[in-house]
């Protein structure tokens, strides 16, 4: 009986190697945040991201950047904070209008996508290859989504651990920051009324837990992320710091009389940031997020931020190249 095990385990073996395919036709369950189970190979070779999320987790891991084909969301910018390293990546369009026909002609066979963008076309994803559906919105959401997207990429303790460095961050920023200054901020797309982040939005939960008020608020229950707020409401409420996502050179907001009346803009502490604000649930986003709203809001106690230079720190040397 052991003679013939002996025989059967070499034989299956030698088949993996002379077939690698059946070695890595393995699958791992993933919860997205529809609450789906989604059966995903266990080493995805090419995945589609519509978001950066996946990126900014595959980097994170030391995922090659070759593997990516992603969504951007201002055309002709490869982010900073992920090293420009989308720039040789295939574009699959803009993420909030992704093309479902890059998405195929990528040949994915992992899909990791905005839930609010890519929900209503699931079907159709998931006659691509398995669809992974995040929402990408919210602090408490990040720390899932970073350890699930890790199993996917066969790397959870490697997750965990990410998720641990990025807390233990926070306490240590926490601990140093002024305990008696609390600024009034804002985190807002340009616009005529602006589109404004309520407190349970990630990066705006940084910026509250190092002391930052946030004048929009929390969410209310069952609402959205973020409100749309008059330049009329914003001067009652009148923020000292004032975070606006740089989507590029229309600024609308700056046209109002009333925004020159803010105090944030009087004392010059309107910060036009990049594409970690908007996408913050990931590793490498939250820890140049933090970094940046440290300095932001305490500009003697915390040091100005090279995003590229912290981000070098974050991505694995080998896979900068």
């Amino acid at each position: 009986m052991w003679k013939h095990s002996k025989v059967l385990s070499a034989s299956l073996l030698v088949l993996s190697l002379a077939c690698p395919a059946l070695a890595d036709d393995r699958t791992i369950p993933i919860t997205d945040d529809r609450g789906v189970i989604v059966e995903v190979p266990s080493d995805p070779r090419n995945i589609a991201a519509v978001s950066y999320l996946a990126v900014d987790v595959g980097l994170a891991l030391g995922v090659a950047p070759s593997r990516f084909a992603v969504t951007y969301m201002t055309k002709g910018r490869d982010p900073e904070f992920l090293l420009g390293l989308t720039k040789d990546m295939a574009s699959l369009g803009q993420r909030a209008k992704p093309n479902l026909e890059l998405v195929s002609q990528a040949k994915p066979d992992l899909i990791v996508a905005m839930k609010r963008y890519t929900v209503g076309n699931a079907a159709s994803y998931e006659k691509i290859a398995p669809y992974l559906a995040f929402n990408i919105e919210r602090y408490d959401e990040s720390f899932r989504e970073v350890a699930e997207l890790s199993k996917a990429f066969g790397q959870p303790e490697k997750g965990e651990a990410l998720n641990a460095a990025f807390r233990q961050h926070l306490a240590d920023y926490v601990a140093k920051a002024p305990n008696d200054v609390h600024p009034r901020f804002q985190i807002m797309w340009a616009g005529d009324t602006p589109f404004s982040f309520h407190t349970e939005n990630t990066a705006a939960s940084i910026v509250a837990a190092l002391g930052g008020d946030n004048i929009v608020g929390p969410m209310t229950q069952g609402g959205r992320f973020g409100m749309e707020m008059s330049l009329e409401a914003m001067l009652e409420k009148d923020p000292e710091v004032i975070f606006v996502y740089d989507s590029g050179p229309d600024r609308p907001q700056e046209n109002n009389p009333i925004w020159s009346q803010l105090s944030a803009v009087k004392n010059k502490r309107v910060h036009y940031v990049g594409d970690q604000w908007v996408e913050t649930n990931g590793p490498i986003a939250r820890e140049i997020v933090l970094r940046e709203a440290a300095h932001y809001l305490y500009p003697d106690t915390f040091p100005a931020v090279d995003v590229r230079a912290e981000a070098a720190k974050l991505i694995p040397a080998d896979i900068r190249k």
